[in-house]
């Protein structure tokens, strides 16, 4: 099988961009999409169900390694974990580390040691072959280390300019986020507030404050957010 991964971090980013590359290049992949704001693998549901699912002669595709990972410790190794289940990954922005690039410089290493061991009679030949394989083989792990730090580092330098902004901003006297008192509406909140109106035993409704929640399904903070709310707007 031919997997797609594809994430983004916020529902207002393009997800399709991603879908179209991989599938221009790997027209029968089955995408794998999802939304996740961090940089922590293992809360990821969709990919963790991918990685659960995923064995030996599958092929897993990633737009770019930040896809992947953006902290490089926990992108190679997982890779590493990956590339010795027998799952090839592919990188479209980064082909020079894909597990076919890492297979060759294994596959080097694993031809000089039969010729090593079988034919070569001349140790000065056979210490200069190893050394060589083993160069390459540390070229190909540093390479694929470098790639996943270059993601974690993209990370860092934007939440650093992220916060320099805010700095620049409040020192030149611009609000940063919403005024004090200020009301964000959403869908959410104006569904949450409309449920509670009809079921809470301080408005029209039988429930109480915790019965509510339950139906409701909002957090305790939330709902008691919006009860204030609603408390003002009724005595306004």
């Amino acid at each position: 099988m031919i997997y797609g991964y594809c994430r983004i971090s916020t529902p207002r980013q393009n997800l399709e961009r991603q879908v179209r590359n991989i599938k221009a290049a790997y027209p029968d992949a089955v995408i794998v999409r999802e939304i996740y704001t961090g940089t922590k693998m293992r809360e990821r549901k969709e990919f963790e169900k991918l990685l659960r699912k995923v064995s030996d002669g599958d092929t897993l595709v990633f737009d770019s390694v930040s896809r992947m990972s953006r902290t490089s410790q926990d992108g190679y190794k997982t890779y590493e974990e990956l590339y010795k289940r027998g799952v090839s990954l592919i990188f479209l922005k980064e082909p020079h580390i894909n597990t076919s690039t890492y297979q060759q410089a294994m596959d080097n290493q694993f031809s000089v040691k039969i010729k090593t061991g079988d034919q070569a009679s001349d140790e000065l030949m056979s210490g200069i072959l190893n050394a060589v394989n083993n160069y390459m083989l540390n070229l190909a792990k540093r390479q694929i280390q470098l790639a996943f730090e270059q993601a974690e580092k993209e990370v860092s330098d934007l939440h650093q300019r992220t916060r320099e902004g805010i700095e620049t901003a409040r020192l030149n006297g611009k609000q940063i986020g919403l005024a004090q008192g200020t009301k964000l509406v959403t869908k959410k909140s104006v569904n949450s507030k409309r449920l509670i109106q009809k079921y809470s035993r301080d408005f029209s409704g039988i429930l109480s404050d915790k019965e509510c929640m339950k139906l409701i399904g909002i957090s305790k903070g939330s709902y008691y957010k919006y009860k204030r709310e609603l408390r003002l707007e009724c005595s306004g």
